[in-house]
């Protein structure tokens, strides 16, 4: 098979969901609608907390981050989705395709840190009160988002670097509707034992110990929670700690039965099939879901929505 190592002119075709165009124009208004709900979600959260003074808190700071994150991976992601579902070309070039693998991994890696941020900040907030203040200060927020986007992007770029060493075919095809490290793995016909050993130990630091973090973090949590003496402030409190658990469990769930297990080249149709659909749920419908989860439920936001909304009426 011809193999080409270096070349600016490399196209890769990315095959998307389905070849069947009742299927396409199905999956691109279904796309379509959650990014515009994503969208306006996530913006209209980070409006409501930069102009209310009342959400100048560092929870509030960590959601406005992690909005901010989520808007920017679904517009990496699913505006080329929705091109290429209805487009008979559904070729995308090398720096194109560099370009999108190399935003959509760092943000997918700075999200894991932001997320165990915020799960710390809650434990501070609920196990050590008397001590919020002092823990969770401006400072700290800062290094910490700053640290989070910065071993998300040079990460991106190891791996991006990395993936675009290895010698590809000719003509590419990849059963994917997006440029994603695994999936060109699979595409390359050179060794690949390197680049899936730096997968391991880059996600196993940045997914497996933000994941863990969280874990340790709502263990604490919990345990004060079930000291609580009043059953309604128990059962509004575990609702709000499901609701968290449950988006956290469903993103690093998926990445990282993504990104750590072995990706071998002999794969099966299903399997293949299968790694279509799984990103969907951290590209997608996470996005869509984390201002709902996060902020909806939150009473602090609501009223300052609905603030907004009646200034905007009044005026």
């Amino acid at each position: 098979m011809e193999q080409l190592n270096e070349t600016t002119s490399q196209r890769f075709i990315l095959l998307g969901l389905s070849t069947d165009p009742q299927l396409q124009i199905i999956f691109f208004i279904v796309f379509l609608i959650m990014y515009l709900m994503t969208i306006s979600g996530n913006l209209l959260l980070i409006i409501v907390v930069r102009t209310n003074p009342t959400l100048q808190s560092p929870m509030f700071f960590f959601l406005t981050n992690l909005s901010f994150i989520d808007i920017c991976f679904s517009t990496s992601i699913v505006p080329v989705l929705l091109m290429n579902t209805l487009a008979k070309d559904k070729s995308i070039s090398l720096f194109g395709c560099a370009a999108q693998m190399y935003v959509s991994l760092g943000l997918g890696a700075t999200e894991s840190i932001i997320l165990a941020s915020m799960a710390y900040d809650r434990f501070a907030a609920i196990c050590r009160p008397l001590h919020y203040t002092t823990i969770i200060s401006r400072t700290l927020c800062f290094y910490l988002a700053a640290l989070s986007w910065s071993v998300g992007f040079i990460n991106s770029f190891v791996q991006i670097y990395l993936t675009f060493q290895l010698p590809f075919c000719k003509y590419v095809e990849t059963n994917h509707y997006f440029c994603e490290v695994p999936a060109f793995i699979q595409m390359s016909c050179g060794d690949t034992f390197f680049n899936e050993l730096s997968i391991y130990i880059t996600g196993g630091i940045i997914a497996g110990s933000s994941f863990f973090l969280i874990l340790i973090s709502y263990f604490h949590i919990i345990s004060k929670i079930l000291k609580i003496i009043s059953s309604h402030g128990r059962q509004k409190s575990f609702s709000t700690c499901a609701s968290h658990l449950t988006v956290v469990t469903l993103y690093f769930g998926t990445v990282m039965s993504m990104y750590l297990r072995p990706h071998s080249k002999k794969y099966s149709q299903y399997s293949i099939e299968t790694d279509k659909v799984v990103p969907i749920l951290y590209t997608t419908v996470t996005p869509m879901l984390n201002p709902l989860i996060y902020s909806i439920r939150n009473n602090d936001v609501k009223n300052a929505v609905v603030n907004q909304l009646k200034k905007r009426q009044f005026y």
